[in-house]
């Protein structure tokens, strides 16, 4: 691989790094399945729409909220609706809103505990507050730039 661009250095950062966040993707998703019968996706939606002004928002700022595309969007709001979590609703002539249930902010609130404490096992106490800070400030660098070729691609 370093004949292709990345050095020593550049693809051990980005190996552990890959490695990491698939590893904590996928024990995230096994404690919210195991603890409330929840994916990771089903968590995102209600985390947003819980903290959302009545908890609904606009499908489109849901979308981009979440960071996801319209077609994924669609398929998982279809999916959560048919389990009670949200619903769809009308918002002028042209518009589509997601709420969520009384179901889902109840799902969502049964989640929480668990998840925060999962998410603080895993990640946060393995960092000292320092380490904690410049990941956060590396993460965020990255992330911009990410939310930077998204925009430019619209």
């Amino acid at each position: 691989m370093a004949r292709q661009g990345l050095s020593e250095r550049e693809l051990n950062a980005w190996r552990v790094s890959f490695e990491m966040l698939e590893l904590l993707r996928t024990r995230i998703e096994q404690q919210l399945q195991a603890g409330s019968g929840l994916s990771n996706a089903d968590y995102t939606v209600l985390a947003v729409l819980s903290e959302a002004s009545e908890g609904r928002l606009r499908v489109y700022e849901l979308g981009r909220a979440a960071g996801w595309e319209k077609s994924r969007l669609h398929h998982q709001l279809t999916r959560m609706a048919k389990r009670g979590l949200i619903t769809r609703e009308r918002c002028g002539s042209r518009g589509m809103d997601a709420v969520i249930t009384a179901d889902g902010l109840a799902a969502i609130k049964e989640a929480a505990r668990g998840h925060a404490q999962e998410v603080r096992r895993l990640f946060v106490d393995r960092l000292t507050p320092e380490e904690l800070d410049r990941f956060a400030s590396i993460a965020g660098i990255v992330l911009a730039g990410l939310r930077a070729d998204q925009q430019a691609a619209l």
